[in-house]
């Protein structure tokens, strides 16, 4: 067929297809956001619960964290334990501090669910290091690699840190495998540092007997706790213009009250509780979130406190 014969081809048929086509990339579209982004002015979603690095306020407890692990880590031990209750955003935390090393002469190995065996823990942290391994190599091999690698980092001048986030989960014997591993050390420091970041659980979970070698080795601890009453209006205020508020409030002081004590001071929870609130807004056409959004909000979110005064 010549292209002077497609170029004359009747357009009718496909016409339905290519507007059905841009029909479905719409839909597809207006689930990147919340309804209410263009309501408010607003480019993204101001309140999302997943750890953002780009919406980072440092909140006094979250500050006071990142200058312990910093300086845990200059000092060169070997073990640092980051603990704290759901939703206080010990993995923000964890990423800030991955972005903090970024700039510095490190080698970094991340793994956000630990929960596995021995061997698989430490072939995770190979391939955060990027080392080849042939099919089928045993754990004696791999471990050997492993500290090969350690060394070689080492020779380099370069900090080595594996990061083991929601670490209540990790099986004693792959913590016995860690502990192990972080044997290899110079007479000024070890060769490699980890970072245990976990609920509230992993004291007890680091109190088994079988482990209390690497319990001993726990040279710095942190407890991350919720935002205090006053850093909130800020936390929302810097949120709401990361998002890209201009100008203005969105949140009375009656509702950021509210929602401080409907969270008690959980990030996640105040996120959830405003994002919901902002959704109420909108769909009534307003412009502010009062108490009353809050208070109704909280009365269907698990975790939030509904134990209010009516009147």
């Amino acid at each position: 067929m010549t292209n002077e014969t497609l170029s004359a081809a009747p357009a009718e048929a496909p016409a339905p297809k290519a507007k059905r086509t841009v029909r479905r990339k719409k839909r597809g579209a207006d689930l990147q956001g919340p309804l209410y982004l263009q309501h408010f002015g607003l480019r993204e979603a101001p309140f999302g619960i997943t750890p953002d690095t780009e919406f980072i306020y440092a909140t006094r407890s979250h500050q006071e964290g990142l200058n312990t692990l910093l300086i845990a880590l200059k000092s060169g031990e070997g073990f640092i334990k980051i603990t704290g209750e759901v939703g206080t955003g010990k993995t923000l935390l964890c990423r800030r501090l991955l972005r903090t090393l970024e700039s510095e002469n490190c080698v970094t190995a991340y793994l956000p669910n630990p929960g596995l065996s021995p061997e698989t823990l430490l072939r995770s942290v190979a391939d955060e290091f990027c080392l080849e391994l042939a099919e089928g190599t045993d754990s004696y091999v791999l471990l050997k690699r492993l500290n090969e690698a350690l060394l070689d980092f080492a020779k380099e001048g370069k900090t080595v840190v594996v990061l083991l986030d929601e670490s209540q989960a990790i099986p004693i014997e792959a913590l016995e495998t860690l502990r192990l591993l972080s044997n290899l050390e110079t007479e000024k420091r070890k060769l490699l540092q980890i970072v245990m970041f976990g609920q509230p659980e992993l004291d007890s979970h680091l109190a088994n007997p079988l482990i209390r070698q690497l319990r001993q080795r726990i040279a710095f601890s942190f407890k991350l706790g919720g935002m205090q009453r006053d850093e909130l209006h800020q936390y929302l205020t810097h949120r709401l213009r990361m998002a890209g508020l201009v100008a203005g409030q969105l949140f009375d002081d009656d509702a950021v009250r509210a929602l401080f004590t409907a969270s008690h001071g959980t990030p996640r929870l105040i996120n959830i509780l405003a994002n919901k609130c902002l959704l109420t807004v909108f769909g009534e056409g307003g412009q502010l979130v009062r108490g009353k959004h809050v208070r109704s909000a909280a009365s269907d979110t698990e975790g939030a406190r509904r134990s209010w005064i009516w009147w």
